[in-house]
């Protein structure tokens, strides 16, 4: 699951209403800390993820996007799957991604320049292509010392034969008609896109 795409939020208003729809998914939070007792992630966060709620419900969206805590989110659903009100919490967490892509907080620069960088090579290629994805996004970075942290990550994994280093083994496969049709599905009222997804 990826980040939603919020493409304007130019006022503190559109700001605080894109928060007000993350709001909404966690308003029955109850903080039994059941989110924060099962998140495999929660050690490496600077804020638990029911501390996070908690700032989400009183809208104190200027400190829930200094917070790293959904940008550690992993995905793995487990916060969900335990919640004991059924709130869809790993959903929220990737709302709150899209925020702060979208308000392109410095602080997450570089997450953000990771997924767009990732995805744009994968519509590029059909694929993850580990080199062209690689060099866009040290290129993005604009930092010289950025390749040398992943140096070594680099070298085990073509070590293994794990990573392509762009000698022509695969046909690049554009994905930029299924890109641009769930552009198009995005754009739809929601109840046009749930009625398509059910026939």
């Amino acid at each position: 699951m990826y980040p939603p795409l919020v493409t304007a939020l130019k006022t503190a208003e559109d700001q605080h209403v894109s928060l007000d729809a993350v709001r909404t998914m966690v308003s029955a939070c109850i903080q039994c800390g059941t989110c924060t007792g099962s998140c495999p992630n929660a050690l490496e966060m600077d804020l638990t993820p029911r501390k996070m709620w908690r700032l989400v419900i009183l809208g104190r969206l200027s400190d829930v996007m200094a917070s790293r805590t959904f940008i550690l989110c992993s995905d793995c659903y487990t916060c969900t799957l335990r919640c004991p009100r059924g709130l869809p919490l790993t959903e929220a967490m990737e709302s709150l991604k899209g925020i702060a892509f979208a308000r392109h907080e410095r602080q997450h620069r570089s997450s953000r320049l990771f997924y767009e960088k990732f995805m744009q090579t994968v519509r590029r290629h059909g694929r993850i292509h580990e080199m062209a994805f690689m060099t866009s996004y040290f290129t993005a970075m604009k930092s010289p010392t950025a390749p040398m942290r992943f140096a070594p990550l680099g070298i085990k994994l073509m070590a293994k034969g794990k990573m392509e280093m762009g000698l022509g083994k695969t046909v690049a496969t554009p994905l930029d008609a299924l890109f641009e049709k769930v552009a198009d599905l995005e754009r739809r009222p929601d109840g046009l896109l749930e009625k398509e997804g059910r026939g």
